[in-house]
């Protein structure tokens, strides 16, 4: 099934704080940093060697018993409906219309561009720390203004960290990447590159971030390309990069456990976007996820089930597409069935679903999305017990008239 996946990944193209609070998560922070006991075990030029284990999992990721029971960090938290928000829609005029449509519908929540898919720091962070490592744009020029702007409207806001994906950081400091046999940084199709996961102080960067992100006030954070560049299992032999025996799957599982471990003393909520597929297929072990074990550390799962990345075939449907209500049923099934078997560290199941139109699929193989078709993905949801939902456009341009119930 690696193959299918394989297929797959080629088509994938709150509230703030003020004065002594803040100032005390501040204090909470800094101490956190300093006191937390570091449980990954490192060679000297900082790669990881032993990711570690979360209580209750083995090495081949079968639960075992144990003392730890998942708690949620934030308990009051609403059923999220949420939108994703781009920076630059975050920091301009855009922002208006869209919390327009969260105050006049059912949606409640944004997800927000903290580390873009290009590895920028999208707000103009004085962070030392952050900027030894990455590079920050004005995207969002008053951070502190649009936090407020949220807590004022009752928008739960999320904090999106791309992760392993950072063209800039990998340019920057070429050993953090993957390199071609004559040294040059390897890019993929795209021109995009990533930077190793094996790396600690890759893991560190994106988690200081995370944390300041809980101070500016962002109640969840959300990472996303937490894996390998796809189809790596295909030319793992062929780059030069630091590794260890570590498997890319226990890797991968061992970031999202240490930035669990960071992060749950803060209250702060920790999600990770995954490959739909993943929950209907063995794990992916070119990519380094596996839906079980990810899952087992989050407080929140966030599957990207678009029917447009289903190919023919899938759950019975020849053009899935073009079937939203049944893709997503069928998504949704497997990933009960993925689940429900690791019972107390079961997350909130909170899936991507579409609110774009695939036209690249080609003549009869897509449909147009509007209202119906992103209220048919609702109720797909809905009828399979799933209470909560994010809706993804690149363009940030929403279907008017849509019923979030």
């Amino acid at each position: 099934m690696e193959w299918i996946l394989s297929l797959f990944l080629l088509l994938y193209g709150a509230t703030g704080t003020g004065g002594e609070e803040t100032a005390n998560l501040g204090k909470m922070i800094t101490e956190q940093r300093v006191q937390q006991a570091d449980t990954v075990k490192t060679n000297a030029d900082g790669t990881v060697t032993d990711a570690g284990l979360h209580p209750g999992q083995s090495k081949d990721g079968k639960a075992q018993p144990a003392e730890y029971v998942k708690k949620d960090p934030q308990p009051d938290a609403p059923k999220v409906k949420g939108i994703y928000v781009t920076a630059h829609s975050a920091g301009g005029s855009r922002l208006e219309t869209l919390l327009e449509l969260v105050r006049t519908t059912g949606l409640n929540s944004m997800v927000i561009d903290l580390k873009d898919d290009y590895g920028y720091i999208t707000y103009p962070t004085e962070n030392q720390e952050l900027l030894e490592m990455g590079t920050a744009k004005k995207y969002i020029r008053d951070i502190d203004k649009l936090m407020q702007k949220l807590e004022k409207e009752e928008v739960y806001p999320i904090a999106r960290i791309v992760v392993f994906k950072d063209t800039v950081l990998a340019r920057e400091r070429p050993e953090l990447s993957f390199r071609k046999s004559n040294g040059e940084l390897w890019e993929n199709g795209k021109g995009d590159s990533f930077v190793n996961p094996y790396r600690k102080e890759v893991w560190d960067y994106n988690i200081a971030l995370a944390k300041e992100a809980v101070e500016l006030g962002f109640k969840e954070i959300q990472f996303d390309y937490v894996r390998f560049p796809e189809g790596f299992e295909n030319r793992a032999d062929e780059l030069k990069y630091d590794h260890t025996d570590e498997s890319r799957v226990d890797i991968v599982a061992g970031f999202v456990k240490y930035a669990k471990e960071q992060l749950e003393p803060l209250g702060v909520r920790v999600s990770v976007d995954i490959f739909g597929y993943a929950a209907s297929v063995p794990a992916a072990e070119g990519i380094g996820q596996d839906f079980v074990k990810i899952s087992k550390y989050v407080d929140v799962i966030c599957p990207m089930i678009y029917p447009s990345h289903y190919t023919t075939g899938w759950f019975n449907v020849k053009n899935p597409d073009t079937k939203p209500y049944e893709t997503i049923k069928g998504a949704m099934l497997d990933t009960h069935e993925k689940l429900d078997p690791i019972g107390v560290h079961k997350p909130v199941i909170r899936p991507w679903i579409q609110d774009f139109t695939a036209s690249w699929l080609g003549k009869g193989h897509y449909i147009s999305y509007g209202k119906a078709e992103v209220e048919a993905q609702i109720k797909a949801l809905a009828d399979t017990g799933v209470e909560e939902y994010l809706l993804w456009n690149a363009s940030n341009k929403y279907s008017p008239g849509v019923n979030y119930k």
